[in-house]
């Protein structure tokens, strides 16, 4: 069973960009109510997405600079990023549902 890794504005290059699968990114910090909210979500696709898919955390106190690559202005920002683009993303606290959808535009 596959779980969320922490990546850091060091490690993203490699473990996001560079990554064989296509990745979601979650945008957090540890005071943001809606983030604690869809981490069960977020880690939930971890667990049934595993082999096709890598998901990893990004704490946007702890790392400014990849959060200001992107624009990340508000939390939670989940990216979808395969082949090192972003192919879509969801802001906010939002259902399941706006998940799945996001995961099916990047795992075949």
């Amino acid at each position: 069973m596959a779980s969320v890794a922490d990546v850091t504005d060091q490690s993203f290059e490699v473990e996001v960009l560079q990554s064989k699968v296509p990745v979601i990114v979650d945008f957090w910090a540890e005071w943001c109510g809606p983030c604690r909210m869809i981490a069960p979500i977020v880690k939930d696709l971890a667990a049934r997405y595993g082999d096709k898919l890598k998901v990893v955390k990004m704490n946007v106190d702890e790392n400014q600079s990849i959060p200001a690559k992107y624009c990340v202005r508000s939390i939670p920002l989940v990216l979808a990023i395969k082949d090192g683009v972003v192919v879509d993303q969801l802001l906010g606290s939002r259902p399941k549902e706006a998940f799945e959808q996001l995961v099916k535009k990047v795992v075949a």
